[in-house]
């Protein structure tokens, strides 16, 4: 039994891939070249026990400190599911477009490593959670395509092996023993290691959206199996190594390029690619033979007898699909239609969830605060000020939006300030630097550094009368058409009035009185 209910907020005007494309290829010594690449996702799941045991998966624990004795795998300790982990696979399952399917099954997958303590890992084979779904993603040069998702399946992680501890051993942590994994195995629509790293951020975006994983590649959260291959374009798929255990975007960018160039060279020599299990050296930007490559026989696949099958309700599925948050990408296409953003911003602002609602809290308080000011202008001003300046800010000091010195309603205090010209667009930026060190509001720093902008006509009028009087060759030019010479009077305006000078008063004037 499945159900293939794709909430409304996922339909959207998205096409699938076209294949063939020759700007895709790549080019060898011999001809051109088709690089098939499919991804299989290990998410870790936000739950606050493991898939089948209560101990805890909080990151960062004492070696050992979270393993029960299921995880442990001692004698007639029997696996109990977490209703919690089903109800992520589910939303995740949902997010994505996927079907679910209310009948699943978790199985052995029987391998031995000294860190997995059973001798087998419950996982899902023929009959996963959730069936075939879709990630929209959006290429650099405009091109917008669906990824297919083939499959989504539980399973359970394995311990961890640490061989840098002792000169001839090695120790076993347990703690990550049990916790569940959402599997979400792409179709072979990728086509480069850009379109690969595009896809996993916004597949990674999406999960995060759905709070069903954090996403946190450098505690292990989120990990690419990489499965890559190369054809002649047209003819049949090649022989594909998978690379194993890759934690970073820019690492799969990296270990992507070597293999392709890796397999190119040795079929263009006449030798031939053998299917194996690879690793990616970070250190040296290489892939390295780990082990010839299983198939699912070779883990004798058979149904946990201690588990019976997953039956889900259609109405447990239903109340999920209608408790699913605003996803990036019709965020995105709300944020365009009614804050008439660019399509360029909004994408920016939505990659992060927490960035969007920091984004949306700063246009709706300056909006309270002034509800003359226009929509566009304010959202604009504000995804402007968020990208180019708070950002900039953030990174200098390894800084995430939700640890920003700055809230958003500060934010919108200091944009309104410069909507109604008590600041400068000039001063506000030195007002924004001076908030994001102090944590101070704008209208506090403005009134103790004595910043507030000028917009006394007559005394501006003066200082523009001196000025030109002082400089009467300036302003000869100005009249014989040399129009560019009224920057240089603006900027004497500028630097006599500390830049506090109203520039929209300044260039009216000047304007007028260079004229006659």
């Amino acid at each position: 039994m499945t159900t293939n209910k794709t909430p409304e907020h996922l339909t959207g005007h998205v096409t699938t891939r076209v294949v063939g494309d020759e700007s895709k290829f790549v080019e060898g010594k011999n001809g051109l070249w088709e690089v098939i690449i499919g991804l299989e996702i290990h998410a870790q799941v936000v739950s606050e026990a493991k898939l089948f045991s209560g101990s805890s998966t909080v990151f960062g624990a004492d070696p050992n400190s979270q393993v029960s004795l299921v995880d442990a795998a001692m004698p007639g300790m029997l696996p109990v599911i977490n209703a919690e982990c089903i109800r992520q696979a589910v939303r995740t399952g949902l997010g994505l477009g996927a079907t679910i399917n209310l009948y699943s099954v978790f199985d052995r997958k029987n391998y031995f490593y000294p860190d997995l303590p059973q001798g087998y890992q419950i996982s899902q084979f023929s009959q996963p959670i959730v069936g075939e779904g879709f990630v929209n993603i959006d290429l650099p040069d405009g091109e917008s395509f669906k990824v297919g998702i083939e499959r989504i399946h539980l399973e359970q992680d394995a311990g961890k092996s640490i061989h840098d501890q002792h000169p001839s051993k090695s120790y076993i942590d347990l703690n990550r023993s049990g916790v569940a994994l959402m599997e979400i195995v792409s179709k072979p629509d990728l086509r480069s290691s850009e379109e690969a790293a595009i896809y996993v951020a916004k597949l990674r975006t999406i999960l995060r959206y759905l709070n069903t994983c954090d996403g946190d590649m450098s505690q292990g959260s989120l990990r690419a199996d990489i499965n890559v291959s190369v054809r002649v374009p047209g003819e049949e798929l090649g022989t594909r190594c998978e690379i194993k255990n890759v934690n970073s975007i820019r690492f799969l960018r990296q270990a992507i390029d070597y293999e392709v160039s890796r397999q190119i060279e040795i079929i263009e020599s006449g030798g031939q690619i053998k299917q194996e299990t690879r690793l990616f050296d970070s250190d040296r930007s290489v892939t390295l033979s780990m082990r010839s490559k299983e198939e699912a026989h070779d883990y004798r696949y058979f149904p946990d007898p201690d588990l019976l099958p997953l039956v889900l309700e259609q109405s447990f599925v239903d109340s999920l699909a209608d408790e699913l948050p605003e996803l990036p990408d019709p965020k995105k296409e709300r944020f365009i239609s009614e804050y008439n953003i660019t399509d360029a911003n909004a994408a920016i602002l939505v990659a992060e969830k927490e960035v969007a609602e920091f984004f949306e809290t700063s246009v709706i308080e300056e909006l309270k605060m002034d509800s003359s000011l226009s929509v566009s202008s304010v959202a604009s001003d504000a995804a402007n000020l968020i990208i180019n300046e708070l950002f900039g800010l953030l990174n200098s000091a390894d800084l995430s939006i939700s640890e920003s010195p700055i809230s958003a309603r500060q934010l919108a205090e200091c944009l309104k300030l410069r909507h109604e010209g008590s600041i400068s667009g000039r001063i506000s930026k030195e007002v924004f630097i001076e908030m994001f060190n102090s944590g101070d509001d704008a209208s506090k720093i403005i009134e103790e550094k004595g910043l507030q902008q000028i917009n006394d006509q007559g005394a501006i009028e003066s200082l523009i009368d001196q000025i030109i009087l002082d400089n009467p060759e300036q302003a000869q030019q100005f009249r014989e058409g040399n129009t560019k010479v009224a920057g240089w009077f603006t900027g004497q305006v500028m630097k006599l009035t500390n830049g506090q000078a109203n520039p929209q008063i300044v260039n009216k004037l000047l304007e007028d009185k260079l004229s006659k």
